[in-house]
């Protein structure tokens, strides 16, 4: 229990002491001009774009497992025939 109480005490030291990294200023290293801009926002419409049919299809099959599961409820809660 001591040694477990010693190594979580060293680890919150450490982890406490520990001087955040200092970035480097990107602005005169990525200066990207107006074409990039517009490549990456292409980009992001191919994206997008490819995202909607898929989630209406999620949809589509939740709805149709919503379905599925209430019709064998009803089966169920019917009276049986004997």
């Amino acid at each position: 229990m001591n040694t477990l109480r010693t190594t979580t005490l060293t680890a919150v030291m450490a982890l406490a002491s520990s001087v955040p990294a200092l970035a480097v200023d990107t602005a005169k290293t990525y200066s990207s001009g107006l074409l990039i801009t517009i490549f990456l926002a292409f980009c992001a419409l191919l994206v997008v774009a490819q995202l909607m049919p898929s989630l209406m299809l999620l949809v589509g099959f939740i709805k149709g497992l919503a379905r599925r599961t209430e019709s064998k409820a009803e089966v169920q809660a019917g009276s049986p025939k004997s």
